[in-house]
């Protein structure tokens, strides 16, 4: 009996190391930390901070997902005003020493100090919003994230439309001094495809639309901003609308009383004379999926891009003291055909380059590189496969319509 018991007591202890040794090796084979639940924590790195409607865009959905998800303040450390530099860096350092699990960064310039970190702390995920170079870096925790904008641009060209052809209606100019102008940030790729995508959802209720576009050369100058906005409507523009950051644009458009379709969050307090609508990123489907799939274990996609479907793109609620009648008509009719992907934003019939059509020879540069090497071929169906090879934007294209008053 006593050597029976032994025996007994031996091979339970040798099941009880063999379960703690698989558990132990699964664990450590996922390549991702072992939080779960309660013990998961994430860091967020903010280019600006909530004076910016980019980076409170993001804020926002953060801490809406932090509700959602019932995480507790200590499990959320977020982190602002992190210049796209070596600062980036030592931010995602100091929340892996933080115990941070996911870290996500918000800006473009964001992107290699990211990758550097996610190389130096494999068990940490690390989730990058508008860059490029996820899907060609390889790293299994490293991840890239946007959304198809394009489409919630192209609504909002809609409003923005439908206002140009009440104004033309009403005697306040003829349709061929339909002129708009937009205060970009930079000619980059991601600003390119969202002054187009907006820039066609105005031609496609009013045709004889024209834009011109300035650069600022900063995401986020309020002066800068407000002063390009009012050189715009110097030379002539009847419309404003942007890809920047501050309250510049749509405060020089209340100022001077002319209509005004802002980005990333509505202005109706502060310009409820002028403003139309806004088009943003709910990122809060993203950081949902992000977060959960830590906890569970799953891996994240390498390059995640969400749409009006997915509830990533959003207009915000129409200024009817100010659009056009028939504007949420019209609105609402083109969200349908996008959600039945009867649309299609940049369909090659719908403009052209240098008086030409693109055909589907046309090569986009998809795998970034120092020479920004055209690499890809993008173009098939009729239209231009924007965001179907890597999430951020690549449609860089100047098309006829739209005048540059600097940049390329």
């Amino acid at each position: 009996m006593k050597k029976f018991l032994a025996i007994l007591m031996v091979a339970l202890l040798s099941l009880s190391l063999c379960v703690n040794f698989v558990s132990c090796s699964e664990e450590e084979g996922t390549g991702t930390p072992a939080a779960a639940g309660d013990d998961i924590k994430v860091g967020f790195i903010f280019l600006h901070d909530e004076n910016s409607t980019y980076d409170k865009n993001f804020i926002d959905a953060a801490k809406a997902v932090q509700k959602k998800l019932g995480l507790k303040d200590d499990q959320v450390i977020m982190v602002t005003g992190i210049p796209e530099g070596a600062e980036c860096y030592e931010a995602a350092k100091s929340l892996v020493a933080d115990g941070c699990d996911v870290i996500f960064a918000d800006s473009f310039g964001h992107e290699d100090y990211m990758i550097r970190a996610a190389k130096e702390f494999p068990n940490v995920q690390f989730c990058h919003a508008t860059g490029t170079k996820a899907h060609t870096e390889g790293l299994a925790n490293f991840h890239n994230a946007f959304a198809s904008i394009y489409e919630g641009r192209y609504l909002a060209g809609i409003a923005a439309g439908m206002k140009l052809n009440e104004m033309i209606a009403a005697g306040k100019f003829t349709a061929e001094e339909a002129q708009i102008g937009y205060v970009g940030a930079f000619p980059y790729a991601e600003v390119k495809s969202g002054y187009t995508s907006f820039f066609l959802g105005v031609r496609s209720v009013c045709p004889t639309a024209t834009m011109e576009v300035q650069f600022t050369d900063s995401w986020y100058d309020e002066a800068k901003e407000r002063e390009t906005a009012n050189a715009l409507i110097s030379n002539g523009a009847k419309l404003i609308s942007q890809h920047a950051d501050s309250m510049g644009a749509p405060s020089a458009c209340e100022e001077a009383g002319i209509p005004n379709v802002s980005y990333n969050g509505t202005t109706i307090n502060a310009c409820p004379n002028t403003y139309i609508i806004s088009s943003r990123i709910d990122w809060a489907p993203y950081f949902e999926l992000m977060i959960n799939s830590v906890k569970e274990g799953k891996a994240i996609p390498t390059d995640w891009c969400g749409g009006i479907k997915e509830g990533s793109v959003k207009l915000t609620d129409l200024n009817t003291a100010v659009a056009a009648a028939g504007t949420q008509e019209a609105i609402d009719a083109a969200k349908a055909q996008f959600e039945a992907g009867t649309l299609k934003v940049f369909a090659t019939e719908n403009f052209t380059v240098e008086g030409a059509a693109l055909t589907e020879d046309y090569m986009a540069d998809v795998d970034t590189d120092a020479n920004y090497e055209a690499d890809t071929k993008v173009v098939s169906d009729g239209y231009f496969h924007e965001s179907e090879y890597r999430s951020a934007p690549y449609f860089a294209i100047n098309i006829d319509g739209i005048t540059l008053l600097n940049g390329f």
